[in-house]
């Protein structure tokens, strides 16, 4: 029983993780957090959703339509929203303003297309179960959190090992001295866009296919923004330990203690870590400017 409640934390955590690594990836490099992101992960979930049952198509298609499909549209989003305050020095906060009315624009905008039907998936799993020391184990909750690590390692890679994850890391460090040493900002941070909707891609189709597809969907991202916060807001390892942290954590309160209490302790660990730890478990001490 334990193995199993553990294992699908894990799987929650790890999609957890993907979200909040869109987070922090936006975060790390221009300041200000992407309430739109979730906005992303919806319109993602649809992307999926239509390749599965429009043109019947695997899993691994409908994975990588939503990846490209979901990146494209965040590229898109921070073009028509983003770009212009970028270029006028705009402080964070308008940017975050933006970002939440590009967020509830793109949800009403499928209401007003879609509707507000909830569709399902194709059971791609069908119920399949992994035994493993006596505990029944859900193949879709292992299957997402084996690709949910995948993914975030592939990010670190990238990161860690290529002339564009190089620039990136620049870019974190000091965007305007980025610029000086010749590097396209603009470009870089529509790669930037790209990753993080990619990311946004992948969790909000895994989402779909563990529960259902939905327009406001995207708002689980308020647990994705306290799994990001909880590792430290910008930190992309800080991203993959909060989020693992914060599945696992709620799906022990909801097995052992209850479901309901489950976000009431979510957001009570969020307050009492940030009383102790106010920049996350991996964040960066940081200083405005002046």
């Amino acid at each position: 029983m334990l193995l199993q409640t553990l294992v699908t934390g894990l799987s929650i955590g790890g999609i957890y993780s993907l979200m909040a690594v869109g987070y922090s990836l936006i975060a790390s490099i221009l300041s200000f957090s992407n309430f739109a992101h979730g906005a992303v992960i919806m319109l993602g979930a649809y992307i999926g959703l239509a390749l599965a049952t429009k043109l019947n198509l695997g899993l691994g298609l409908v994975l990588t339509g939503g990846v490209i499909g979901a990146g494209f549209i965040a590229v898109f989003n921070e073009r028509i929203a983003y770009a212009a305050l970028r270029h006028r020095n705009a402080p964070p906060l308008y940017l975050m303003i933006s970002a939440m009315g590009c967020s509830m624009f793109l949800e009403n905008m499928v209401y007003a297309t879609i509707g507000s039907r909830l569709y399902g998936f194709p059971e791609f799993f069908k119920r399949q179960v992994v035994h493993v020391w006596g505990s029944s184990l859900s193949l879709l909750d292992v299957s997402a959190f084996v690709v949910s690590m995948a993914a975030i390692l592939a990010l670190h890679i990238f990161i860690m090992r290529t002339r564009t994850g190089i620039a990136i890391r620049a870019g974190v460090g000091d965007m305007t001295m980025c610029s000086l040493m010749g590097v396209n900002t603009d470009r870089l941070i529509s790669i930037v866009f790209f990753l993080a909707g990619a990311f946004a891609g992948v969790a909000g189709i895994f989402l779909g296919v563990k529960y259902l597809v939905y327009p406001t969907m995207g708002w689980v991202t308020n647990k994705a923004y306290i799994a990001a916060v909880i590792g430290g807001l910008g930190s992309l390892p800080g991203a993959l330990i909060g989020g693992l942290i914060l599945g696992v954590v709620e799906t022990l309160v909801s097995t052992y203690v209850s479901s309901v209490v489950r976000d009431i302790f979510s957001f009570s660990m969020l307050i009492a870590l940030l009383i102790c730890l106010p920049n996350g478990l991996m964040g960066r001490e940081t200083e405005e400017k002046v």
